[in-house]
């Protein structure tokens, strides 16, 4: 019985100190995905990138936490548009506030257009932070990705 390692980086986008890294471990064959944040500093290189290397599954690294966003509202982001770093204080404005939990589904179904609008097809989707097992943002990713 052969064994396989699907070897998959997040952060694609982040910037381009990031990115080169995906593609050196991509172009090596060591990595076969990479998640990709749509809102990052370096997002437009990343697509251009993921473009080039067509075997390279790209999928969406939903930020919700530590990052940048899409649509900058100021229920769940600072003054900058950037989410903060703490990760209880969001996971329960999320999860009880109605006006946070209504900012971040909305944020994340954004993420999944700016993602659509790369033309790159969707291979998975995960959060930033691994926020994607907290039950409100992970319920949000599963339905807006499979509108």
């Amino acid at each position: 019985m052969t064994r396989r390692a699907i070897i998959s980086a997040d952060d694609f986008g982040m910037s381009l100190e990031v990115n080169e890294a995906i593609e050196a471990a991509h172009r090596k064959g060591v990595l076969s995905t990479a998640s990709l944040m749509v809102a990052g500093d370096a997002a437009a290189d990343a697509v251009r990138r993921a473009k080039a290397m067509p075997d390279l599954k790209v999928g969406l690294h939903v930020v919700a936490i530590e990052g940048k966003s899409v649509l900058d509202l100021p229920a769940i982001t600072d003054e900058q548009g950037w989410f903060g770093r703490n990760q209880l204080r969001l996971g329960v404005e999320y999860f009880f506030s109605p006006h946070a939990r209504s900012a971040i589904r909305r944020e994340i179904e954004a993420q999944y257009r700016v993602f659509a609008r790369t033309g790159l097809p969707l291979d998975h989707a995960n959060a930033h932070k691994h926020m994607h097992l907290h039950p409100t943002v992970g319920r949000f990713l599963i339905e807006s990705g499979l509108e």
